[in-house]
């Protein structure tokens, strides 16, 4: 089996920015020392090649890499103009709860339906990186049953599919330079499952706003508090829906009492995801926060922009 290769010449292993979810994931955060930006160009220039080596010896496992450069780092590592919206992570916070923003110049969003390839990549990245980098965060997520949280809910239901995630998930004529890329925002979310699992099953799918079972959608109430489902759902003011991707994954340690979420947007338009944190966290009216949060905390937050990938595979310094 060979891997496709995309128009720009690069195989879709690489940057595959709108690939199927898969049983298994590494969420990889770095920051760059100071003297290091040059080793990481030369690395990911030739991370089509890393990739090629494991996807060829073991092509059924859908191994996949998608690589975002943060703010901080983008013009000294690019050589070129940032993307129009490219900034750090704007925290959120409301009367309750906070969304903080986390260091992250680099993330290395591996997939694959194997661990033994994810971790494989994830070593030889690591190793090839050398002191160029300091790992901020790792999360290895997995797949949970029928691709439930460990809220016991289905995730992605509403993601957007064929032609219809590309147009919610890639940068297009606005912005040229960079179209074919996608902004990146993830956070990691720790549950208290215990007080989760004390509420009833009708309150929690209250709280989210679908069935637990079927993942049907639930209509909100006429007015005051608003479900999970409702307050991520953001409509400009024409009246247009915009949809993101998100590649969230369960991860955690019974043996460290440790349960979570790990989140994982790509969008076309960083505000997006922006105004979805706003409404969780603040509240739409404000003071009434998504209720989800009274057993999510978030711990981590970063903004990336992943390029496509002939364009990672032509990074220069700056002139």
């Amino acid at each position: 089996m060979r891997a496709r290769t995309s128009v720009a010449g690069t195989t879709e292993s690489v940057q595959a920015l709108t690939a199927p979810l898969t049983a298994n994931a590494v969420f990889l955060i770095s920051t760059v020392t100071t003297d290091g930006l040059d080793q990481v160009r030369e690395v990911l220039i030739g991370l089509a090649d890393t990739v090629k080596a494991l996807t060829f010896r073991f092509p059924e496992t859908a191994l996949t890499c998608t690589v975002g450069i943060g703010s901080r780092i983008w013009d000294d590592l690019t050589g070129v103009a940032a993307p129009q919206q490219l900034r750090e992570f704007t925290p959120v916070t409301g009367a309750a709860h906070a969304a903080p923003a986390t260091p992250g110049d680099l993330l290395f969003h591996i997939r694959a339906e194997r661990a033994d390839v994810c971790f494989e990549l994830e070593r030889q990245l690591l190793e090839t990186l050398g002191a160029s980098v300091v790992v901020q965060d790792e999360t290895v997520g997995f797949r949970s049953f029928d691709r439930r949280d460990l809220l016991g809910f289905v995730d992605g239901t509403a993601n957007p599919v064929g032609p219809d995630a590309e147009a919610s998930v890639l940068v297009g004529d606005e912005d040229p330079t960079h179209s074919g890329g996608t902004y990146v925002v993830t956070q990691k979310y720790i549950h208290p499952l215990g007080a989760w699992r004390d509420l009833t099953t009708e309150a929690q799918e209250t709280i989210i706003g679908r069935t637990k079972l079927e993942g049907v959608e639930l209509d909100d109430a006429d007015e005051g508090q608003k479900s999970h489902k409702t307050l991520t759902t953001i409509t400009d003011a024409g009246g247009t829906e915009h949809d993101i991707q998100r590649d969230n994954m369960p991860f955690g340690s019974p043996g460290r009492g440790e349960f979570g979420t790990y989140f994982l947007g790509y969008t076309r338009n960083l505000w997006v995801i922006q105004q979805m944190l706003e409404r969780m966290f603040v509240g739409d009216p404000p003071g009434l926060h998504d209720r989800l949060l009274d057993f999510s905390t978030a711990i981590t937050g970063s903004v990336f922009f992943a390029p496509r990938g002939d364009v990672l595979a032509s990074l220069r310094s700056p002139e």
